[in-house]
């Protein structure tokens, strides 16, 4: 792998990580159809810090208002008390995927990444985005979450272990799915992105510091973190907009795309 290559890697995760299309799936199909070398541990952690810094500095009134109310440094009681109730949903619903990860992690790296079944995934997930976003009620705001909702949806955020099922798609589709408005649903997901993935990167940490940095893989890290960060900072802004008189119809269509593209490739192949 190259600087050109990490980056176009860095773009892919920072776009596909908050669209509902699957930035596992992506970086998976990239990997089979590229032919690109594999970067190791840390190329793949470096990404995913990308989109944190990225969430994390597109929403960081909300986690700044949420990390005070949770200190006590709120003056204002009962908006301090809904700042808390959110933060102590996100750490809720984080719970299901960070179990999901520590005990079927290497299972789902090894059973399913293979093209035809992340297509398979794909198509499946989005036709189910794609009916949940025709007949969702959309009548719920973001204040309106609740206990189980949050459960509920950290549950299929946990499912995102299967390339192809997205993180921001299933945990959309499952906010779309309880009644939640298309912003309630995305803001959610994308604050519930922020602990996962800064999760994933303290576990991975121990092995990283282990294994070292090979020769030249710092310049390929570094590239992938900027392109992750920034590529990741665009589209959230882009996607935050789209949305307002938007639904995901195109995206569900887009994964369809996909899909029947890897199959042709697939066949062509054979």
């Amino acid at each position: 792998m190259n600087i050109f290559i990490a980056a176009i890697f860095g773009i892919i995760q920072g776009a596909t990580e908050f669209l509902p299309i699957s930035s596992s799936a992506h970086l998976a199909l990239a990997h089979y159809f590229f032919g690109a070398e594999e970067a190791g541990l840390t190329f793949d952690v470096a990404l995913h810090l990308g989109t944190l810094l990225a969430i994390t500095i597109y929403f960081r009134d909300d986690f700044w208002q949420m990390g005070k109310a949770v200190l006590g440094l709120n003056p204002e009681r009962e908006e301090a008390k809904k700042l808390r109730g959110m933060a102590f949903f996100l750490c809720l619903a984080t719970l299901p995927g960070v179990l999901a990860g520590l005990l079927l992690g290497d299972l789902a790296e090894q059973y399913f990444r293979q093209p035809a079944m992340v297509a398979a995934v794909l198509a499946g997930a989005g036709l189910l985005l794609l009916i949940v976003d025709q007949t969702g009620k959309r009548v719920r705001d973001f204040g309106k979450i609740t206990l189980i909702d949050a459960l509920l949806i950290g549950l299929a955020q946990a499912c995102a272990i299967v390339p192809g099922v997205s993180r921001s798609g299933s945990t959309i589709t499952c906010g779309l799915a309880l009644g939640l408005t298309r912003q309630a649903a995305i803001r959610f997901s994308f604050l519930l992105s922020a602990p996962i993935i800064f999760g994933a990167g303290v576990y991975k940490l121990p092995k990283i510091i282990s294994q070292g940095l090979l020769g030249g893989q710092s310049a390929l890290f570094a590239t992938g973190f900027l392109a992750s960060a920034v590529s990741g900072y665009l589209f959230i802004s882009f996607i935050m907009q789209y949305i307002r008189a938007r639904s995901f119809a195109i995206f569900a269509y887009y994964r369809f795309l996909v899909a029947a593209l890897v199959f042709v490739a697939l066949f062509l192949q054979r």
